[in-house]
Parts: C-alpha cells; structure tokens; sequence
C-alpha cells in the first residue's frame, strides 16, 4: 500500500514540492492543508505582483552576501537544484522569463498569476484521478508522532488525520504556533527580516529620492549598498532592504532603535575632498546650491548642506577648508536615528524557524523523526530582497520531493 502524505501549507515550498512529486508519479497519496484561504497567495504578491521568481545570481560572489542564514545549506543544496534548475524547470512548462539589468527574473508576461496557474496546474485538474487536493482554510494546530509509525494532524476543528509522511512547508511559524509542540524540534524565534526604516530628521521631505548609497548600522559590521529610497516615514530601497535582513537580529533585540550610518557616495573623505575641489574648478563665481555632485539630487544636495551648516548662498570660493570638511564628513559619514520598523508592502520575510542542526542537511528530514520532512521559510534560512527567498522555497522543496521519490 502506497504511503500517505501530508503537505502542511500550501505556499511556493509546499506547492512545489507537490508538483515535483506528482510528475514523478507519486501524487495520489499527497494532501495538502493550507490555514488561508488561498493557495499561493504569497507568490501572488512576490514582485509587486510580478513575482521575482529568482535571480541570475550573476553579481553573487558568495551565497552568503545574499543568505545571511542558510547560505551552506543553500551552497550544498544547488548542486542538486540551482538557479538555472528552477529557471529551465518553469521555462519546460511554458513559462517565458526574462532577466532585468539588477539580475533578478520574472516571468516575461510581468504577471505573478501566471506563476500561480503553472504550479496549480501542474497538481492536476478535477477529473485526474491523481490530482493532488488542496485543503484551504484548514490550519492544522498540531503534529503527534505515532507509537509505531507516521503522524496524526490535529486541525482547528479538533478532526484528525492520519500521515505516513509529513512535510512542513508553513513559511515563517508565528510565536503562538503550538504545531511542532509535541515534536523534540529546536526552534529559532521567527522574527522580520525585511524590512524598512522609520525615520525623521527631516529627511522625510525629499521624500521619492533615489540615490546609490552606502548604509551601516553604526557600531556594528552591518553593512550593504545600493539604491536608497527617501520615503514619507524614512528610508527604504534595495540598501535598507539588504540591511535589514543582515542584521535583523540585532535590530529585533535593540528594539529596532539604533543610528544609521549614511554614505552618500560609497566612497572615502578624501574621495569626496577630490570630488569637491574637482567640482569647484572653474565654479568659484556659482551659488553651492546650483552646482552640486552628479551622484547627489539636488534636492538632497541642499538638504546635506544644511546639515553640514553651509549657507546655500554661500559660493564656491568662499567654501574654505572648515566649510568643505563639513561637507566631506556629512557625504560620508552622515548619521540619523532609525525610530522602528515599517513593513515592506505586503511581502513579509522572517528570519529564524526550524534549526538546520534539526535537519538532515541532505534531505531536509528531521533528525529525530523519520518521515517529517521541512522546506522552505519554516526552515531558518532567509535571503535579502531579490529573488533569493523564493529560489530557496523551489530548492529545499526540490530536496525534500528527491528524498521521498530515493525511498
């Protein structure tokens, strides 16, 4: 008799892998279980609706530079299912993909849906024997290992249900999740990871600034470069985006107060010593606040004078050494005070979940539970903004359908 399996939340990891499983002809044995009310409903959202499916990895030195948790495990994983894997996969089932210039993939109709229809798709119609159901709003509130063998899952409604196999593919598990209670599961407390920054100072009124930056949490290595968004509450965009995620523990245990450190040219004092005294060649007669670095908006070129405490009217003549030291610090050691946290649209990413010390890191099965297996955000492993966390999504899900089909 064919074993029974359960997949518990039916996001990219858990659809995925269920998918996987089907087209190797192990579907008729697989049920899903989904707490919302719709399947997907992330990916849906992923990309600003367009869904960043992966990324080239081509500006990807080190897995770590975009996994600041999980990058080994990523590492070990993409021998088996990389990038490439996951873009040719979605490519054989007609999904056309494009690659912008920041390396990151979508599909070419820029329609997350698509992505959606194609997973859901590849689960089986109605009428297939072999399809592949999807329980939606049926959260399931506990997983108890049976004396012999397999597991019961314990729904909302008190209704149990009998498994020989359970893969857990929830995304982040909240605070109050009392699934893996019963279970000798070392848990890392789910917290955000990407995130933006509240902040005031002012700088609140340039709001819509782009500018390529360098940010910092000041006393710390946390660092990252970028794009860098002045919005109505602080600063988003790819640089803080980055930041958050690397150090998003920090920030959670300082209760996300802390200064953040600013360099406005990702460069030194005395590149910006030689980019003024350039600048000022042949400007001596000309207004500071009319001619201005070609890396800095004007608006925000006027603003950093300010609080450098140069006069807009001052020329550039006048500028002096006091007055252009003043300026070299602020471009590149400005400092403002980051007040909280705001939510990144809708997409909300954590950091922690199932210890990978838990974990078989070949399979994904937990170590002291044949038969229960983890993929996907549950897992403590996260990624900066990009396509990186849902290619971890279609990578674990790719090991965890391997293990089962090897068995």
């Amino acid at each position: 008799m064919e074993s029974k399996t359960a997949i518990i939340g039916a996001g990219a990891a858990g659809v995925f892998c269920a998918a996987l499983l089907r087209e190797a002809g192990y579907g008729q044995s697989i049920e899903i279980f989904e707490a919302g009310r719709k399947p997907l409903a992330k990916v849906a959202l992923t990309g600003g609706g367009r869904c960043n499916l992966t990324n080239s990895f081509d500006a990807v030195s080190d897995l770590s530079q975009v996994y600041p948790r999980g990058a080994r495990l990523m590492k070990e994983q993409f021998r088996s299912f990389s990038n490439r894997d996951c873009m040719e996969w979605f490519r054989s089932h007609g999904v056309k993909l494009v690659t912008q210039e920041d390396n990151c993939v979508f599909p070419a109709s820029q329609d997350a849906m698509e992505i959606v229809r194609t997973l859901l798709a590849c689960l089986g119609g109605e009428k297939d024997r072999d399809r592949i159901p999807i329980r939606c709003s049926c959260p399931i509130k506990s997983i108890i290992p049976e004396a012999e063998s397999g597991y019961t899952l314990l729904d909302a409604q008190g209704t149990r249900y009998h498994f020989d196999r359970v893969i857990v593919t929830t995304g982040g598990l909240p605070k109050q999740s009392t699934m893996l209670e019963s279970l000798d599961i070392e848990i890392i407390e789910s917290i955000p990871s990407l995130f933006t920054f509240t902040i005031k100072d002012g700088i609140t009124d340039l709001m819509g600034t782009v500018v390529q930056a360098g940010v910092g949490i000041s006393g710390t290595k946390f660092r990252a470069t970028g794009p860098l968004l002045i919005t109505d509450w602080g600063m988003s965009g790819p640089a803080i985006l980055r930041l958050s995620s690397y150090a998003a523990r920090h920030l959670h245990d300082n209760g996300y107060k802390a200064k953040l450190s600013v360099n406005w040219i990702q460069g030194s004092e005395e590149d910006a010593r030689n980019m003024l005294t350039e600048l000022g060649k042949g400007n001596g007669k000309k207004f500071l606040r009319s001619v201005h670095p070609k890396e800095i908006p004007s608006r925000l070129w006027s603003f950093l004078m300010d609080r450098s405490g140069i006069r807009e009217d001052m020329r550039w003549r006048e500028l002096g050494r006091s007055g252009m030291n003043r300026i070299c610090n602020t471009l590149v050691n400005d400092s403002y005070d980051i007040l909280g946290r705001t939510r990144f649209r809708e997409e909300f990413v954590t950091c922690g979940g199932v210890s990978l010390k838990s974990v078989r890191r070949d399979t994904l099965e937990a170590r002291n539970h044949t038969g229960l297996y983890f993929a996907g955000e549950v897992l403590d492993v996260d990624a900066v903004t990009g396509g990186f966390n849902l290619q971890a999504a279609w990578t674990t899900a790719h090991a965890v359908a391997s293990a089962l089909l090897s068995k």
